[in-house]
């Protein structure tokens, strides 16, 4: 069973809902990244996701585009978050995802890219912009290394779209919340719930759900539909607001634990 099935049992298990934490990987350093990860599985977080820094980020929002750019800004590149991953796996089983737009893996090379990641310990990969109709050759190295493939599924998508996804992806789905960019909603979409019903009858993958998801009460109000609630641009917005501080990451996981807390009360959505 890999990480990320483990996880969803035990959750299931646990009648509890997951939290899925996004950071940019090298955001501001690849140090900061190095000690973020054990500190947020130790504030709750069930699964991260490690943002691959790109320099054309179009379905990311101004925190995350920020998050990119002080990464970039330091030359962080694929290869380094693939070694940062391998350093990372002697401390920590704790589900690891890349988030990336598919340049960096097409240039680094498909089956280089599908190889290393799983020698170093990757779970999943979600490419932002690979739809599943141009997925074949990905989707073929990725599983024939038993890495997880996880694709998106937006509210305007139909039935036969879901379905579609659905036959592609392993691991979970990754229901996106709302159309445009990431970034922090004052107000949540009141589709979530009917959206994530609509895509479970077409997939026995757990559901996740992320986009605009940036405080405890929305964590609370996500949870009663879906199998993990997925946060980013808040936990990278205050990456950056407490750049250059000695306990940035004591402060990021301090947040991240408030946004957990709602988790760990019961609160679950997968009936």
């Amino acid at each position: 069973m890999s990480r990320i099935a483990h996880m969803f049992a035990r959750l299931k298990a646990e009648d509890q809902s997951g939290f899925i934490a996004y950071i940019v990987a090298g955001d501001p350093t690849l140090e900061i990244t190095r000690a973020l990860v054990p500190e947020l599985e130790r504030r709750g977080v069930d699964l991260i996701e490690l943002g691959v820094p790109f320099s054309d980020p179009m379905a990311d929002g101004i925190a995350i585009q920020e998050g990119a750019q002080r990464a970039l800004r330091n030359n962080v590149s694929l290869e380094d978050i693939l070694n940062l991953v391998e350093e990372i796996r002697a401390e920590t089983q704790i589900p690891l995802v890349f988030m990336t737009y598919f340049n960096p893996v097409y240039r680094y090379g498909l089956q280089r890219f599908a190889d290393r990641a799983k020698a170093v310990g990757v779970d999943g990969v979600l490419a932002v912009d690979l739809p599943p109709e141009e997925a074949v050759e990905y989707k073929q190295m990725m599983d024939g290394r038993g890495l997880d493939t996880i694709f998106l599924v937006a509210p305007t998508s139909r039935d036969d779209r879901i379905r579609l996804i659905s036959s592609c992806t392993t691991g979970f789905v990754y229901y996106v919340s709302s159309m445009g960019v990431t970034g922090e909603r004052e107000r949540l979409a009141d589709t979530i719930g009917s959206k994530v019903k609509q895509i479970r009858t077409h997939t026995s993958n757990p559901v996740a759900v992320g986009f605009g998801i940036s405080r405890p009460d929305q964590v609370r109000e996500v949870a009663g539909y879906a199998d993990a609630v997925v946060v980013g641009s808040a936990i990278v917005r205050r990456v950056g607001a407490h750049e250059g501080e000695p306990d940035l990451v004591s402060k990021v996981g301090a947040f991240v634990e408030t946004l957990v807390q709602p988790l760990r009360e019961g609160v679950h959505g997968s009936g």
